[in-house]
């Protein structure tokens, strides 16, 4: 992010940002990691850790977790949620599980070699 972006009286973000590309699947997992959700939930659990920054709308995470359920990364049945409304809930899977170790090692590297260069440039 750049400083621009940032309001500096609080040192927080001025306005919600899109999900950086390749990173909602990523979130999705690690979510999912914790135990079975429903979609909506994910959405709610997403803006709640990330403090409202990234802009998750139905739109982009049913796609989302559709290709993850495509994939064989996550499973998805149909149930009841607390509302008492039909839902689909998501569970990760042993592939989904190798699936997020292997982004959470890339991500990781990633974020490294970024956090070199802003304390080396």
């Amino acid at each position: 992010m750049l400083l621009s972006d940032f309001d500096k009286r609080r040192d927080m973000p001025a306005t919600r940002k899109e999900v950086p590309k390749g990173t909602l699947e990523l979130m999705i997992l690690t979510i999912l990691a914790k135990g079975p959700m429903h979609g909506y939930a994910v959405m709610q659990r997403l803006q709640q850790l990330t403090g409202g920054v990234f802009q998750v709308t139905a739109g982009s995470l049913f796609p989302a977790l559709q290709r993850l359920e495509e994939s064989g990364c996550v499973s998805g049945e149909w149930g009841v949620s607390e509302n008492n409304r039909r839902a689909r809930f998501y569970a990760i899977t042993k592939i989904g599980r190798k699936q997020l170790d292997r982004e959470e090692r890339h991500w990781k590297a990633i974020t490294l070699a970024i956090e070199r260069v802003l304390q080396n440039a």
